[in-house]
């Protein structure tokens, strides 16, 4: 049943004092080591040694088919990333206050894959960094000092993003600055999302104006992935931002989880027909090498530049670039965007046709290799976040890692690497229909 908000690093965690601390050497070992910062999956934690293309490999040699993990999003292990940086490390790693032609050429590379104009590229180490400097510059270019998002959005944990990541708060809200809109979805906005989630934003606004705070900027991931995955109408997200240009804000787009191809488009942004006049990156872009990035008009970096010197040591580096550069090759040369779609399309289908036979299984939407499942305990589409956690624990022991999102935590949350096959795919339907089978049989519902 529906309960209270859960926090993103609560979903699917052990705890060590209801679950209890198994006779696992290795387990006491991370206890002790991390203490209460300590953050694993399941109430049984996985020791993993290797991983290839979509697939993990534990200590005892069972394989997982990775259904959740979207840092390598190329492909664990990617041949032609793992190659680039051994042979870039091997020659020169150093930081970017130095000339380096493999750093511009990826810069180059990166640039050309967003829209129109000209763009400048911060680069960095996380996605955080990424979010943190985005925040400061909006504040800086509009003299606005309030900020947007979704009531569980996620967009980092240094100390100026955590406040815009209802999602991350244990206890209490989003300071004063930040006002959170409900997520856009059909259940709170009816038919018209574009409208309602538009209204919203412009409520937030006076809202922050009654606290003495003009709007800096609404910063949205656009796939809205910690809040349970909002995808559709293509082209929602776009009354919101005219709202917030016209109040003097800008629009931040978080792309460190939908962008490099996993909507099946380059960016998710793309699927609203905006132009951001932020963008930030992290994630994907180095499958798994630290790298993140946040580009922007090249007035606003100025702007930012006029009182703060930024420098980030490993942000750049000839090593970054070349990870990046060669994720850059891989989804073109190997049509992962593409792919995204076509994949994304089938799971889809399959997952809704497996919904239209198992009243659990609610509302499934998503966009490319990005799919959010809803369960529920009723026809009337209850929340139901303790079917979802039997369901990823179901899903583990048929060897499918995955996670989940949304304010309840009752969203699983489909991301699989952007090589996945039809036949990975298909391994995925089939555990999905048996972990499904072995929990406790629906009820029949009336009429």
């Amino acid at each position: 049943m529906a309960g209270a908000s859960r926090q993103i690093l609560d979903m699917n965690a052990f705890d060590s004092g209801a679950d209890g601390l198994p006779d696992d050497p290795l387990l006491r070992r991370r206890m002790r080591n991390f203490g209460a910062a300590s953050v694993l999956f399941y109430s049984r934690p996985i020791e993993m040694v290797s991983a290839k293309g979509a697939w993990m490999e534990d200590a005892a040699g069972i394989r997982y088919l990775d259904f959740y993990n979207n840092v390598p999003s190329v492909g664990h292990s990617h041949p032609r990333v793992v190659a680039a940086v051994q042979a870039q490390i091997g020659q020169l790693n150093v930081n970017s206050r130095y000339l380096h032609s493999l750093t511009e050429t990826y810069l180059d590379r990166l640039r050309a894959t967003l829209p129109g104009g000209d763009w400048n590229v911060v680069l960095g180490c996380s996605g955080s960094e990424a979010n943190d400097i985005a925040l400061r510059a909006a504040a800086r270019w509009t003299g606005g000092t309030g900020f947007i998002v979704t009531e569980t959005a996620y967009h980092g944990n240094t100390a100026a993003v955590i406040e815009e990541s209802p999602a991350a708060l244990k206890r209490g809200a989003p300071p004063a600055h930040v006002v959170a809109v409900p997520a856009p979805s059909a259940k709170t906005y009816g038919k018209d999302i574009a409208g309602g989630f538009a209204q919203a934003v412009e409520g937030a606004i006076e809202a922050l104006a009654a606290r003495g705070h003009a709007v800096a900027a609404l910063i949205a991931d656009s796939i809205f992935s910690s809040d349970g995955v909002f995808a559709d109408p293509s082209g929602f997200l776009g009354p919101a931002v005219d709202a917030v240009r016209a109040a003097g804000g800008i629009f931040v787009a978080d792309e460190v989880q939908p962008g490099f191809g996993r909507t099946g488009r380059m960016w998710g942004f793309e699927r609203h027909g905006l132009s951001p006049d932020i963008v930030t990156m992290g994630k994907p872009m180095g499958n798994g090498y630290p790298i993140s990035g946040m580009a922007t008009r090249p007035e606003i970096l100025s702007k930012f530049c006029e009182d703060i010197g930024y420098f980030n040591t490993f942000g750049g580096t000839p090593v970054a670039a070349a990870a990046g550069l060669s994720v850059l090759d891989v989804i073109a040369e190997e049509g992962l965007t593409e792919n995204a779609d076509r994949m994304g399309g089938y799971l889809l289908d399959e997952i809704q046709s497996l919904a239209s036979a198992d009243p659990r299984l609610g509302d499934v939407r998503g966009a490319g290799l990005f799919i959010g499942i809803d369960l529920v305990s009723d026809k009337d589409g209850t929340p139901d976040p303790a079917a979802a956690k039997s369901l990823i624990n179901a899903l583990r022991d048929r060897r499918v890692l995955i996670g989940a999102a949304g304010q309840l935590g009752h969203t699983l949350k489909v991301r699989p690497p952007l090589c996945l096959t039809e036949a990975e795919a298909t391994f995925f339907v089939d555990a999905l229909r048996a972990a499904l089978r072995s929990m406790t049989a629906p009820t029949p519902q009336a009429g």
